[in-house]
């Protein structure tokens, strides 16, 4: 079996839903088919993107590159170690950013790392604010980490705003952090922890067959070649 049928299986799978109303976001794992709309989003947002992200590729929008994005994304989940999601509207479908939780440390940290990133257009109207819930809820119960850990530039005024109203608390300031648009650059460092989420905190709808599986078999990457 190809990695690409892995992806397209039904199987098994993890939806993520949160939110009411316009805010309304549901999550999933990327897949081959959202090639050209996550190109055209992430295209159109590239000045409003690319100041808070790692330094793009030449090549960071094509066909290719998203082949090679899919087949990480396939090892890191088979192997445990991150969840990237795509974050779609639910009122149409549109996708509008994504987030992903990386790093994945178990043992005696049992911790995780949150990124994400937000399409231009959609910035501001509550949907990462939702998302963000929604994988905390994820995390700590699905997964059953103890800690998430984020980190955003000193002046990412909104990125701030946002870690806080999820109820992360500043931890500390971290030199030459990581480095951002070909730059070495400062971070301000949050988590939040397993105890610090109320009863009611818990949300995440986690549905398990609407769409393409999580779980990749580890035999399937030997035909990763095959892969779109």
């Amino acid at each position: 079996m190809s990695l690409l049928r892995a992806f397209a299986t039904t199987e098994t799978a993890r939806v993520l839903r949160g939110g009411e109303g316009a805010s309304a976001v549901h999550l999933r794992a990327p897949q081959p088919h959202d090639f050209i709309d996550w190109a055209a989003l992430r295209e159109e947002s590239r000045a409003f993107l690319q100041p808070w992200e790692p330094q793009w590729a030449d090549d960071e929008l094509t066909r290719p590159a998203y082949r090679r994005r899919l087949r990480r994304y396939a090892r890191e989940i088979r192997d445990g170690r991150a969840y990237p999601f795509f974050l779609f509207r639910e009122e149409d479908g549109a996708l509008v950013g994504g987030a992903t939780l990386s790093n994945i440390r178990r043992g005696v940290a049992q911790a995780c790392s949150l990124g994400y990133w937000m399409g231009a257009a959609h910035a501001g109207k509550g949907y990462m604010s939702e998302a963000v819930r929604v994988l905390l809820s994820f995390a700590f119960g699905e997964l059953a980490l103890h800690r998430v850990e984020a980190a955003c530039l000193p002046h990412n005024a909104a990125s701030q705003r946002l870690l806080e109203k999820a109820g992360f608390s500043r931890e500390g300031y971290a030199r030459h952090y990581l480095r951002i648009a070909g730059k070495w650059e400062d971070h301000l460092l949050f988590a939040r922890l397993s105890s610090d989420m109320a009863t009611g905190d818990i949300v995440a709808d986690i549905q398990p067959r609407q769409s393409p599986v999580w779980h990749v078999q580890a035999g399937l990457l030997a035909d990763e070649k095959e892969i779109l």
